[in-house]
């Protein structure tokens, strides 16, 4: 039960005094990087599919 007690008190010191947390700024910038990455290749996957579906359907109605 000590190890346990232990390791909770040391990781709260841990995330306390040790983790270096990022600004609000450096997260929303981060947070607008990843929603506009993900746009683009979801795009990207639209654009193969719709693509696919063309190219299939005329193959399939020669």
């Amino acid at each position: 039960m000590n190890d346990i007690v232990l390791y909770v008190k040391e990781s709260y010191n841990e995330l306390i005094h040790k983790v270096t947390w990022p600004t609000w700024a450096s997260l929303f910038s981060s947070a607008k990087l990843v929603i506009i990455g993900t746009i683009i290749l979801s795009l990207i996957i639209f654009l193969m599919d719709v693509a696919s579906k063309w190219v299939l359907t005329s193959l399939y109605n020669m």
